[in-house]
């Protein structure tokens, strides 16, 4: 089903006029930035319901199908409604996750019964995801995952722990990456992957403090944990694959997202409203020429990284490397983010050692605060480093060393 660009049009009229007038008032207390710094209970419960109120609204899951709570339509109207809630910088969709990972691996590769229990809830946020990939001693290396899961009849036991299991507090399911054959050929065919019901005897989960002082992340421990082989998704056995199809969806490499951001990112511009009121030798920090420089290469970046994330759907503009752009997305856009909040840090000046909470702090700390979860997003979902890697050789052919 296409769409004439005066229908589009329309829809953008209305999806802009629908948050204009459903923004959220500020709750009265700091909201986090994504959902990786979701710390707090009132924090969660704001943002699950903003996200029941989008969804009941119309304006998420738009391309799932409907047998499983999704709109049924064409692509191109979720694309012009997640843009538009970035524009109206209104709060992210909490159960990002599930909307963006789980959901979107569940409408590939899962059974008709998981498409039935699992999506409905995914788009309300009446059931909230997390993920059980990391492990304390082997970070990045997730063919090395050592957590066991140990068949006994129709049940898998699990044992062994996940860390940075962002909204594991607050998760009704998780999904997971485990050791179920320990004598596998290779590390890679002894994995099995998971869809688990976080409410059951024997797992643990326990809140992280990070440097910013708040809560998000969380270890996860499982003790003799029992469930049903019904939680397979994928085959026994064929986690390294499913777990490879999910990063495609964490990363943006492969689309089928339900649509909705996942996080407040700072803009340029608000870097330039910065360096108006900042001060350096006594004037405005944007009176410098160096400064100005820097921002007009910040604009310029951030244009090219909006204009490739438009790029990477047209095949024609892709042909040389075609996964290049999505690939590289991730990386480029969390180590954009991290050097724009350390070029406002900077125009600080002494003023940058105030947090959050002082009253000498410019912007209310925001600028401190962004910088320190900005590390989070080079972290998670594979460390730049691992990005760098990937890219080298999967897209651009380069030996491994």
């Amino acid at each position: 089903m296409s769409l004439d660009p005066k229908e589009l049009e329309d829809f953008r009229a209305e999806v802009r006029a629908w948050f204009e007038e459903n923004r959220p008032a500020d709750p009265g207390f700091l909201l986090p930035q994504s959902f990786m710094e979701v710390g707090t209970d009132e924090q969660f419960h704001f943002l699950r319901d903003w996200q029941r109120k989008v969804y009941e609204a119309g304006y998420l899951g738009m391309a799932w199908p409907k047998a499983y709570g999704g709109g049924g339509q064409p692509q191109a109207l979720q694309d012009i409604v997640t843009r538009e809630m970035m524009r109206a910088k209104v709060p992210f969709m909490v159960n990002t996750i599930g909307l963006n990972w789980a959901g979107p691996l569940i409408l590939n590769m899962g059974s008709e019964e998981q498409k039935k229990a699992y999506i409905p809830g995914i788009l309300s946020a009446e059931d909230i995801w997390c993920q059980g990939f990391s492990e304390p001693d082997h970070g990045s290396d997730l063919g090395s995952a050592q957590m066991k899961a140990v068949r006994d009849g129709t049940d898998f036991v699990l044992n062994g722990s996940k860390i940075w299991t962002s909204l594991g507090v607050h998760a009704r399911y998780m999904i997971l990456l485990a050791r179920s054959n320990p004598h596998a050929n290779n590390k890679y065919e002894g994995l099995s992957f998971y869809l688990i019901p976080m409410q059951i005897p024997g797992i643990e989960v326990r809140p992280i403090r990070k440097l910013t002082g708040e809560y998000g992340f969380n270890q996860t421990f499982f003790r003799d944990a029992r469930v049903p082989e019904s939680c397979l998704i994928g085959g026994e056995g064929n986690g390294w694959r499913v777990a490879m199809a999910t990063l495609m969806f964490e990363r943006g490499a492969a689309g089928g997202q339900a649509g909705g951001h996942a996080m407040m990112s700072t803009e340029v511009s608000e870097v330039v409203a910065l360096a108006r009121v900042a001060k350096r030798g006594g004037r405005p920090a944007i009176e410098d020429p160096l400064v100005r420089d820097q921002l007009v290469r910040f604009l310029i970046e951030e244009r090219g990284l909006a204009l490739n994330s438009a790029r990477k759907r047209l095949a024609p503009l892709n042909a040389e490397y075609p996964l290049s752009i999505a690939m590289a997305g991730k990386l480029a856009v969390s180590e954009f983010q991290r050097r724009l909040c350390q070029f406002a840090l900077s125009l600080e000046g002494g003023r940058a050692a105030y947090y959050v909470g002082d009253a000498h702090a410019i912007d209310r700390g925001l600028w401190q605060r962004a910088y320190f979860n900005a590390f989070s997003a080079t972290i998670g979902g594979g460390t730049s480093e691992i990005q760098h890697n990937i890219i080298g050789e999967r897209v651009l052919g380069l030996a491994k060393s």
